[in-house]
């Protein structure tokens, strides 16, 4: 039996289009779709079901894709980031096809299958070609080989019975809306009026945002070099720019020079807010912790030329990454950037007694906010992990409080648009800390909806990620 709405009936079913050369920004698909490779479409799809059953099994899309043989690589991105947006659908119709799952290989396969064909509109084939294809699919692979008879019924009696299959699933909330259920309950009893725009940005593409580097261009004239290559953009906040359409980044003038990062203009809030109002003469010595993959590192460093910067990573191979970010921005780590990969939470492993001026805290989180990039975060999500990382964030404010200097700034921030994981955790700590003040702070962002107050004030469309800062001021002794 399919679970009812709860708390708020269902308006009309969302007919969400997604394209195989949507945004290019972290974590989204590859410019070259699936239409221009010229790999069979079952190899494809036998690829893209394998990396939907990791992720049904608990592990990362973007790991799983990177494991893809890079002849398929590209066609499979883009696949397996539309299942991601479908999959709640496709598990729904495969439940009124067969109430028994067949097993985790023709599992996978079939709501692929299903996830990309259900809606004609927005398929990336025909939709008796996927039914074909994935049929091929199954007989082509030892795994699925016994069940292709069954996939083969199952898809053409969706053909069939395709509306009346669809009435029944449009009663599902998780079919609904494409998100487990308990993420639903979840933004309806925290955004009462706001959760159904949330969950419907949730099925778009994010946009690909810019931060351009002042020293070596203005935001107009990098805005105009790329208009000249036929790529328009409108400006978001102080140094940012958001193009109208995803490229990959070889095509952005002087990227590999340094010259523009990728960073979506949520994050760009981040160094500003922090350094906003203090002498940028003085060497400021500055942490980022759970500083990967570096773009705020660079940013902080951009902001305030005089910093001193130590980025913090628990993961050594994260560490990497961040070295090479600011290497391609010409930042000569060993003179105003040094990268470590510590335990933020564990300072006596790493702390050398000497206070810092500012710290940004990046706590991890569920990264709910960041849903549109990374589609599998809310299949790989459970109810209770918002708050166990809520945890986790309380320790890494109680370890990192005291290490900063008197009168000094502490920014707070997650990717996550739950309150548990924001407001909640910076009132607890407030409450814990007497020497603690909470200066004039962004909070919530969410997307879709235009900021009120510091950030990007005139991102008037919202097109930003889902994110949550909190700016702390210690008490002078």
């Amino acid at each position: 039996m399919t679970p009812k709405p709860r708390a708020h009936p269902l308006p009309r079913s969302p007919r969400t289009t997604v394209k195989a050369s949507e945004a290019l920004g972290p974590g989204q698909p590859s410019q070259q779709g699936p239409s221009n490779h010229s790999a069979p479409l079952w190899q494809l799809l036998q690829a893209t079901a394998a990396v939907v059953q990791s992720v049904r099994a608990g592990r990362s899309l973007t790991p799983e894709i990177e494991a893809v043989p890079p002849e398929l690589r590209p066609g499979v991105q883009a696949l397996a980031f539309q299942v991601m947006r479908q999959l709640g659908r496709a598990i729904a119709l495969r439940e009124q096809l067969a109430s028994k799952a067949p097993p985790p290989a023709a599992d996978a396969l079939l709501c692929t299958a299903l996830a990309l064909s259900w809606q004609a509109a927005a398929a990336p084939y025909p939709v008796h070609t996927l039914v074909n294809q994935a049929v091929e699919a199954a007989r082509q692979q030892r795994t699925t080989h016994a069940q292709s008879g069954f996939i083969n019924a199952c898809l053409r009696r969706f053909m069939r019975e395709r509306e009346d299959l669809m009435a029944l699933t449009d009663t599902n909330p998780q079919a609904f809306w494409n998100h487990p259920l308990w993420w639903i309950e979840r933004l309806q009893a925290e955004y009462p009026g706001q959760w159904q725009s949330l969950l419907g940005m949730a099925q778009q593409p994010a946009p690909m945002s810019l931060r351009v580097d002042p020293s070596h261009h203005s935001v107009a004239e990098y805005q105009a070099q790329l208009l000249a290559l036929g790529l328009p953009a409108k400006a978001v906040g102080a140094t940012g720019l958001q193009l109208a359409k995803a490229v990959p980044v070889t095509q952005l003038p002087g990227f590999a020079q340094g010259h523009v990062s990728v960073q979506d203009a949520a994050a760009q809030v981040a160094a500003p807010l922090l350094l906003q109002g203090r002498d940028a003469t003085q060497p400021w010595r500055i942490l980022d912790a759970c500083a990967a993959p570096g773009g705020k590192t660079a940013h902080l460093l951009a902001c305030y030329p005089q910093a001193r910067v130590l980025a913090l990573d628990v993961d050594a191979r994260r560490c990497q990454r961040i070295g090479q970010n600011l290497q391609r921005l010409g930042v000569q780590a060993e003179v105003r950037a040094e990268v470590r990969a510590a335990d933020a939470a564990q300072p006596a492993s790493w702390w050398d007694g000497q206070s810092f001026d500012a710290i940004l805290l990046d706590a991890p989180c569920t990264a709910s906010g960041i849903v549109r990039r990374h589609p599998d975060v809310r299949w790989l999500r459970r109810p209770n992990d918002s708050a166990k990382l809520g945890q986790i964030q309380a320790q890494l404010l109680k370890a990192l409080w005291p290490l900063l200097a008197p009168g000094g700034r502490l920014l707070y921030c997650t990717c996550s648009v739950f309150r548990s994981e924001g407001d909640e955790t910076v009132q607890a700590f407030l409450q814990r800390n007497t020497n603690a003040q909470l200066l004039p702070s962004p909070g919530h962002l969410i997307p879709g909806h235009t900021p009120t107050g510091l950030p990007v004030v005139d991102n008037a469309l919202g097109e930003h990620d889902g994110f949550y800062y909190a700016l702390l001021e210690k008490e002078r002794a």
